[in-house]
Parts: structure tokens; sequence; C-alpha cells
């Protein structure tokens, strides 16, 4: 990827905000502002998605935006969350007003052996991480969670 390509990337992630404008709001729940420009979003899910798990200066961070070390959030280990309803790994987003991100299928595999589940639930308890086992406290992801705006990109109807 070129330095150009990054740049943007930088710039289009760090203005990425919720839409509160009167335009568009109901079927693009983000923007990312550029200038005059307006660049209106929607998505399956959630708009930032976690990568990688990166080393970054001794500390671990999740990059996101497939631009490796030049788009990362601290990694929580404690903060993840499974959803039971559809195995998919979130986890916070220190950019506020988005609060949370999906971790990406890939790495969520990657990822996976570490959860540590109790009992019958769908929902892992705790997570190994260098070499410990921490108690996931995730109840603020999943309140996030329940409020999220979701839109299908598309919107299949079945006439027969």
């Amino acid at each position: 990827m070129c330095y150009a390509e990054i740049k943007f990337l930088r710039f289009f992630f760090r203005q990425l905000k919720l839409n509160k404008t009167e335009n568009y709001a109901d079927s693009f729940p983000y923007l990312s502002l550029c200038g005059p420009e307006r660049n209106f979003i929607r998505c399956d899910d959630l708009p930032i998605v976690f990568t990688h798990l990166l080393k970054e200066r001794g500390d671990d961070v999740l990059s996101y935006g497939h631009v490796g070390p030049h788009l990362v959030n601290k990694f929580e280990p404690s903060k993840l969350f499974m959803d039971p309803d559809t195995g998919r790994v979130y986890h916070p987003v220190e950019k506020k007003p988005l609060g949370v991100g999906l971790i990406r299928s890939q790495l969520a595999i990657e990822l996976s052996p570490r959860f540590r589940f109790e009992g019958e639930g769908m929902t892992p308890k705790s997570f190994i991480w260098n070499d410990k086992e921490i108690l996931l406290d995730n109840s603020d992801i999943a309140e996030a969670l329940k409020h999220r705006i979701r839109h299908p990109m598309y919107l299949i109807e079945d006439d027969a």
C-alpha cells in the first residue's frame, strides 16, 4: 500500500463518526467528513473492523483499516465480547462515540482457543493472555451492541 493510500485511510477513519445530520441518517448511520465532501457510510455490522493484533512499543494493539501500525487501538483482553447469537467477537474502540469495533473473523478464529467457557453458556467467561487467565468484563460492550444501528447493505425480497 502506498503512502497516499495510508494517509487517506488514516484521515477517513479519524473523521468517522455517527451521522447525526438530517441527510440519509436512516440509511447511512455513519459519516466521514472530508472538507465539503460528505462520505455517508453503512455496513453490515460496525465500521471499525480490527484486522490484526500487533506489538507496538511493547504494547499489544489491534490494527484496523488494513494499514498495519498506522491505525491502532490498545488491546484490552478483559474487554473482549463474544456475541452468543452470532459468535462474532467485539472489542472497545478508543475513538468515541463509535465505542465498539468488530474483530475480523480470521483474527477471531486465531483468538478463539484462548477463550474459556463455563457451563452450558455460549458466552466465554475468561480469556488466556500472556499465560494468565483474565476474567472478561464486557458489560459495556454488550450494552453498546444492543443499541447499535445495523443496516444490511442489500435487502433482497422474495416475490415467490
